[in-house]
């Protein structure tokens, strides 16, 4: 371009043909600059390479590239002005926004999966347990409160064989759900950055492969369900409806956190025939699983109001509803009341099912403590905050009611073997 650039030889001046390309050589620079890629103007290498080539010339005099040299560059406003008046195309800021492809997982569990299963090991939520310990927890928090007032107290083996039963069911369940809810939700999914690379979103497992996964899932949960007491099949199979519903609830309701609730806190319940307490016939003990299921649902609501903080700029887009858009000015407060709902119902759970005070202190002491600190803290302008307090939150509260039912409970089964253990005198 700077190859045929012709200088008086006798003025010194530069060719109005080289200024106009030195022209063009600042246009250049203040786009680059204009694409946050930061420089010095005495020291660009791309301008000393153009003028490089001007002074090169075999009709271009030093003192030419000198004064070239010499040439302020413009401001990258002023050029973008300029080269917007001459029809050229520049960045804008949309074209710097363009979405990150898919890339397949590198590190972490899912890197050693064979590539075909990856989709589904994705689609069931594999490197992201948290879901699968949240809808775990209840069904110990209902083992635990049920497992004294069985006559003789349940022992600690059979404690243990159940909830390693219900962790099993509730993996295999929590993946059932998730495929149900992105089949729900393929259409939505693609508009939320958070979700827009899910398998079913990105087409990388079909329609067709989706449903028949889930009905492999659902077959494997129906196997686990048998593995319990004949009673929990009566309880257990209705909890499918509300799996179901779930994403439905999102499209005609603010609210479709308390459905999740019903879904996800119904482990609660199915602790009690687990141990064999026949609710119909034991009303103490109806009272305190009715007060434990709800203080779960109210639970549920709170973690799940956070998460929802996520993507609540992508729903309002999309036109999904969660309480998070309903409440979002008024988040924390909503969720004050939540948790105070929450450690009121589990102490009711505790005087309807005669708990000691290990588990007022550590149940319903620690939620309210964990509860009351994570909503003093979490930032719910944050997508990273809210994502940090929703994946610890299950340790922190669901890890103190756990620990209170369990000393609880391990102090009574102490108590009724030394009992069990002492002389009978006449």
């Amino acid at each position: 371009m700077l190859a045929g650039c012709s200088v008086r030889a006798s003025s010194g001046r530069i060719a109005p043909s080289n200024l106009t390309a030195i022209r063009r050589v600042n246009a250049r620079l203040s786009t680059l600059a204009y694409s946050s890629q930061p420089y010095k103007a005495s020291r660009s290498p791309a301008r000393h390479l153009a003028l490089a080539s001007i002074s090169s010339s075999s009709s271009c005099r030093p003192q030419s590239a000198l004064k070239a040299a010499s040439l302020p560059l413009q401001s990258p406003h002023r050029s973008i002005r300029l080269a917007s008046s001459q029809g050229s195309a520049l960045p804008s800021k949309n074209d710097t926004d363009v979405p990150a492809p898919y890339t397949p997982p590198t590190t972490g569990l899912l890197s050693y999966l064979p590539a075909r299963a990856v989709p589904y090991a994705e689609l069931v939520r594999l490197d992201k347990p948290v879901g699968t310990y949240y809808l775990f927890l209840p069904c110990v928090f209902g083992t635990l409160l049920a497992a004294p007032l069985v006559n003789p107290i349940a022992s600690p083996a059979s404690v243990l064989g159940y909830s390693a039963l219900f962790l099993a069911g509730a993996g295999i369940m929590r993946g059932a759900g998730c495929t149900i809810n992105d089949l729900w939700d393929r259409d939505f999914d693609p508009q939320v950055s958070r979700t827009r690379l899910r398998p079913i979103a990105r087409r990388a497992v079909t329609l067709q492969a989706a449903l028949v996964f889930t009905g492999v899932q659902l077959l494997a949960g129906l196997g686990i369900l048998l593995q319990f007491p004949i009673q929990c099949l009566y309880y257990g199979v209705p909890s499918l409806v509300l799996v179901a519903l779930y994403p439905l609830a999102k499209r005609v309701t603010y609210y479709p956190q308390a459905v999740l609730g019903l879904a996800y806190s119904w482990g609660a319940i199915m602790g009690f025939p687990t141990m064999g307490v026949d609710l119909l016939s034991n009303t103490a003990a109806l009272q305190a699983a009715g007060c434990l299921y709800a203080s779960s649902i109210a639970w549920t609501i709170m973690y799940d109001m956070i998460y929802a903080h996520q993507d609540i700029k992508d729903d309002a887009k999309a036109g999904i509803k969660s309480i998070a858009l309903a409440h979002e000015n008024e988040t924390k407060y909503v969720l004050s009341g939540l948790a105070v709902t929450q450690t009121s119902l589990l102490a009711a759970a505790g005087i309807a099912a005669g708990a000691g005070p290990l588990y007022f202190i550590g149940s319903c002491g620690g939620a309210a403590l964990t509860t009351g600190y994570m909503i003093w803290k979490v930032n719910l302008k944050s997508v990273e905050d809210c994502w940090w307090w929703f994946r610890h939150s299950c340790w922190f509260t669901g890890g103190a009611i756990t620990l209170g039912l369990a000393a609880d409970y391990l102090a009574k089964y102490f108590d009724e073997s030394n009992d069990a253990d002492e002389p009978v005198t006449s």
